[in-house]
């Protein structure tokens, strides 16, 4: 199989790579080792979106100026038509899906669900093919231009592009999280509970009942009107590219996914009547490897809110740190109406001329990714780095001479802010 472009990945910054292509015109095949699009949002569960425009966040009587936009604000208003009254940071994860399906359809890219890139080919400053697994087939895909959508960067790893394990003094990463999901409760009655909840279950980890390291139960509402969203597991010290570890991990957050309903079910009246309804099909990974590109974002410079030359999409959720190794976790804000710039070489490796980078595993210190990785960002990223390839393909150039003005122009004629 021949295309302009292949892209490893079908979460957010996947399809949005993918359908910004396609959509200037070149042929697209869009990778995606699950059997749905959506990435985080379908696989892990993650919920709600971090909040994607400029501070305060939720004031509802100030007007929001949104920082992710383009491709990303088509896909929730998309969505909004199938979900009565939806608010900014609230999504039905199942209709995403038909969304994302809608879109890539629409856009006339060619998805391959259940594959898995395994094997990458180059020759000189360029990738050639790679070869994909599904069903027990080898499929082999060639190309002029590649993205790295998968979050775990597989693919520039598999072409032995340097990169940075977790953070940099002992490549511990964030912990990796199982998000689940309880029907049955009495909301109002949670809400009255919730501070007796959280002292009762710190006092029950320091002395040794509850093992999770987690600090406290984080809780998300706005999915059903009986329904928790739980964030809450966390298992630490595990690398999540190391096929073992992710496996024991798997484990270990179900374990303290029935921990913490048993606590709740002891010790709040909210839950009598509660029932668990869904764990996430897969362990869900902040952080893993992060490229390093021909820039490396940094946190000093998303604290100083540069403003960078080659700015392809905006950010301000704060630097929001998991402890890799245990209980805690840090938070960065950022002042009312600040916001950073990510640049486009930050999406670019040093070692090759046809591949580009988007998503979580973007060129970034173990800082600055905990602000970046947010779907919104990742989204728009991608639709820049899909932009950028059309750019390139288009006019016979690669990812490191491409036009950055013509980019940033495209860009913004097709709604994203820069």
């Amino acid at each position: 199989m021949k295309y302009n472009l292949v892209v490893a990945g079908g979460g957010l910054s996947g399809v949005a790579a993918a359908v910004s292509a396609a959509r200037e015109g070149i042929k697209v095949l869009l990778v995606e080792k699950s059997g749905c699009l959506g990435g985080a949002i379908s696989n892990n569960l993650v919920y709600p979106f971090m909040p994607y425009w400029i501070k305060p966040y939720w004031d509802k009587n100030l007007k929001r100026n949104y920082l992710s936009q383009g491709i990303f604000k088509e896909m929730k208003l998309r969505h909004d038509k199938y979900v009565d009254d939806c608010k900014d940071h609230e999504f039905n994860s199942e209709y995403l899906k038909i969304v994302l399906d809608d879109m890539t359809t629409e856009a006339g890219v060619d998805v391959l669900f259940h594959g898995v890139v395994y094997d990458v080919k180059t020759v000189n400053r360029k990738i050639t093919e790679i070869d994909i697994t599904s069903k027990g087939q080898k499929i082999t895909a060639e190309a002029d231009f590649f993205i790295d959508a998968t979050g775990d960067g597989e693919l520039f790893f598999l072409a032995g592009c340097d990169f940075q394990l977790g953070r940099e003094s002992d490549n511990l990463c964030q912990p990796m999280t199982t998000c689940f999901r309880v029907s049955g409760v009495d909301l109002d009655l949670f809400t009255e509970e919730r501070p007796r909840l959280q002292e009762l279950y710190k006092e029950k980890q320091a002395n040794g009942e509850i093992k999770n390291p987690r600090e406290n139960i984080l809780v998300f509402f706005g999915v059903g009107e009986d329904v928790l969203h739980f964030n809450s597991t966390r298992v630490v010290k595990l690398d999540p590219t190391n096929p073992f570890d992710v496996s024991k991990a798997e484990v270990i957050a179900r374990q303290q996914i029935h921990e913490l309903i048993a606590f709740l079910k002891e010790n709040s009246n909210a839950f009598n009547e509660s029932a668990l309804i869904s764990i996430a099909a897969d362990i869900g990974v902040r952080e893993s490897r992060k490229l390093k590109g021909v820039h490396i974002l940094t946190g000093d410079e998303i604290i100083n809110c540069t403003r960078f030359d080659d700015s392809i999409a905006l950010g301000n959720y704060d630097i929001d740190i998991h402890n890799p190794s245990g209980t805690g976790t840090s938070h960065r804000f950022f002042g009312d109406g600040e916001y950073y710039t990510i640049p486009y070489r930050a999406l670019l490796p040093k070692e090759y001329d046809n591949l580009l980078v988007a998503g979580r595993c973007l060129s970034a210190t173990h800082e600055a990714q905990a602000s970046v990785r947010i779907m919104p960002i990742c989204c728009c990223l991608g639709e820049a780095a899909g932009t950028a390839i059309a750019i390139a393909q288009k006019t016979n150039t690669n990812t490191h001479n491409v036009d950055i003005k013509a980019l940033q122009q495209k860009l913004k004629e097709n709604g994203a802010v820069l």
